[in-house]
């Protein structure tokens, strides 16, 4: 190496050095995808979650529950569309068909949403330890973040990137972007119909009844009705159907290989809100009750969210979650398990005698 390569090495180096690292090339953190990429992928997700046909957690990503989502909303419209993945998980951001889709009806995008004092109340000391838990009267949100996500059915990540720096000082009156969805209102599932009110009993303690939920008040028992639920356990999503007709489809959790899901035809029997839940580790873990039990309040962050769809079987049934990163894994101790903005949606279509096949 002579001189005056050398020297050419040293400048490179000095210009290194000294360039401020405002003049370097910026990149999205790792594994966020660009601008416009976000904005493109969220529309689609938006749209799917207000067609009730819900891609999950929306994450700017069209992720495998967004490409399963939108299969199963071109199967509604009539359309040929390829069979959504029965396994494995589909390369995010994999190009997507959304051709004939209205998707300029999702505009804008984002919104602004302004921090109202209902979801600070919401919000409160939760501890870890269930022996803990059974002592509180209700099972907030741990934090205004977790509140919000789950309000506007978002990942709480996706959502502190688009608040960068704002949600850990979270209080009313700030503002903050959201995807535009229809906000989870948590102070208005008492008003959900049908269904009971919060009921002191476990709800997956009440026992196996001959006869479903009576009808609400001023609603015929005999009245015609052809709605079902069939949960595919292999792509954890589930459907509804009026008559022949798919009408909206969720991600689901469905059991373990050591607790699985009952496979067969059930039955709604009964639709409760805001539900205490009977914590039994034995129950839970080996399908046998014991005596070593917690009664734990309602609450979003209850283990079965805030909602409980009882089916015939006892013990078992269609809830919400304390954890929506759960959605789609094959974790839950038998029951099928959907985020609370989900469930929620789930039991304004379905009532008490309703068929439910799992496969």
């Amino acid at each position: 190496m002579n001189a005056v390569h050398r020297l050419a090495i040293v400048v490179l180096l000095i210009f290194t050095a000294v360039v401020p690292a405002s003049a370097k090339k910026k990149r999205p953190p790792k594994g966020i995808p660009g601008k416009v990429q976000i904005e493109t992928a969220t529309r689609l997700q938006v749209f799917l979650d207000r067609a009730n046909f819900c891609p999950g957690k929306i994450d700017g990503h069209n992720n495998d529950f967004t490409l399963k989502a939108l299969a199963l909303y071109r199967e509604s419209q009539g359309e040929q569309s390829p069979v959504p993945p029965r396994s494995g998980k589909t390369k995010a951001n994999a190009a997507t068909n959304v051709t004939g889709l209205d998707l300029g009806s999702v505009d804008p995008v984002f919104t602004s949403y302004t921090v109202t004092e209902a979801d600070v109340k919401s919000v409160g000391r939760l501890p870890t330890q269930v022996a803990e838990e059974v002592k509180l009267k209700f099972l907030p949100y741990r934090d205004a973040a977790d509140a919000l996500a789950e309000k506007f059915h978002c990942d709480i990540h996706f959502l502190e990137h688009l608040n960068a720096g704002k949600l850990k000082t979270v209080k009313s009156g700030d503002q903050l972007m959201v995807p535009n969805v229809e906000p989870f209102e948590l102070a208005s599932v008492k008003e959900i119909q049908p269904g009971s009110e919060t009921n002191a009993q476990a709800a997956n303690e009440i026992e196996d009844q001959s006869a479903t939920q009576a009808p609400t008040p001023g609603e015929s028992a005999s009245a015609a009705r052809n709605v079902s639920i069939k949960i595919d356990t292999k792509t954890n999503m589930l459907s509804v159907f009026d008559a022949e007709k798919l009408i909206a489809a969720y991600p689901v959790t469905v059991g373990s290989q050591q607790t699985g899901s009952p496979v067969g035809d059930w039955k709604v029997m009964r639709i409760t809100k805001m539900p205490t839940f009977r914590y039994d580790k034995e129950m839970l873990q080996h399908g046998k009750r014991s005596g070593n039990f917690y009664l734990l309040a309602p609450g979003p962050r209850n283990p079965v969210g805030v909602m409980w769809i009882a089916l015939n079987k006892k013990g078992i049934g269609i809830h919400g979650t304390d954890n929506p990163d759960s959605i789609g894994r094959a974790a839950s101790h038998g029951c099928i398990r959907l985020a609370n903005w989900d469930v929620v949606r789930l039991a304004t279509k379905i009532k008490p005698g309703d068929s439910v096949f799992i496969h």
